[in-house]
């Protein structure tokens, strides 16, 4: 038995490398990655493997019986891409895919799921047995905020309220890594989510303690985000999406309390606290 990694060389990728090699001896690990050379520091066998490029996948995959297919960061562009995994997936007779969707994809209101639904949707089509990880927001997404809040003495966003059931990258790895080892059973779907809801101005508050400084949260109108964002040089269109998904998130777009998460990885999800030590070191 294979398990092949799509994105190996990710953020994300990475971290399921990493966590599947303390389950799986390493010589049945297979990094699938644009570039094999960055791929060298990971300690398994990596191969060519293009989203895009169809003929690069079957050879690929040979041999693969189980594969994670981590989504693309081509936002756009996914569903093509997603779609040619598939369909390789299919002629190399893997026997398990795992996809990594977004929490609630089947009816959340965040822009990006509108692609999740279509590769749900795909799968589904194909025949193959599946299992979708709807991963919730990344902790990262917003303690990487946590330099420029220090240096400008506040944290800015648009989520005003909202509840955000935050859970680390190395959680949801944690997660694909126990799926990719027997957890689970084909046909399931997991909404994945941190145990506890934090808002922004927690984290502000958390920044603020664990810095010493008093950091509070500035709620900004979407546009007024959107246009800070740009000043801080995030390519377009970033800034607008990010700026959207915070007004998402203020209408409880990235919450969830069922704990699937913490069920499937057997430990609790990492605390606010955690992520933003993290941050800060």
């Amino acid at each position: 038995m294979s398990i092949a990694i799509t994105g190996a060389t990710g953020q994300l990728g990475r971290l399921v490398v990493a966590a599947l090699k303390a389950k799986a001896p390493a010589t049945k690990i297979i990094a699938l990655v644009r570039s094999p050379e960055k791929a060298a520091d990971l300690g398994v066998e990596a191969r060519a493997f293009d989203y895009s490029i169809p003929e690069s996948q079957a050879a690929a995959l040979a041999g693969v019986t189980t594969l994670l297919l981590i989504s693309s960061s081509e936002i756009g562009q996914r569903v093509a891409q997603h779609r040619n995994v598939i369909a390789a997936a299919k002629a190399a007779g893997v026997r398990l895919l795992v996809y990594t969707s977004l929490l609630h994809a089947d009816h959340s209101p965040l822009s990006l799921a509108e692609e999740h639904r279509a590769t749900e949707a795909d799968l589904t089509a194909s025949g193959i047995p599946f299992v979708i990880l709807r991963n919730g927001w990344y902790a990262e997404n917003y303690t990487m905020a946590v330099p420029a809040a220090l240096a400008h003495g506040a944290l800015v966003g648009s989520a005003g309220d909202g509840r955000l059931s935050l859970a680390t990258r190395a959680d949801y790895a944690e997660a694909a890594v126990a799926i990719l080892t027997g957890a689970g059973q084909p046909g399931q779907i997991y909404e994945l989510a941190g145990d506890a809801a934090v808002t922004l101005s927690d984290l502000a508050a958390e920044i603020g303690r664990q810095s010493g400084r008093d950091i509070p949260y500035t709620n900004l109108p979407q546009d007024a985000y959107a246009a800070v964002l740009k000043q801080a040089g995030l390519p377009a269109p970033l800034p607008e999406m990010l700026a959207a998904w915070d007004i998402d998130a203020s209408r409880g777009a990235l919450f969830d309390d069922a704990r699937q998460l913490s069920a499937l990885i057997g430990r609790p999800t990492t605390p606010l606290a955690e992520a933003v030590r993290a941050a800060l070191a």
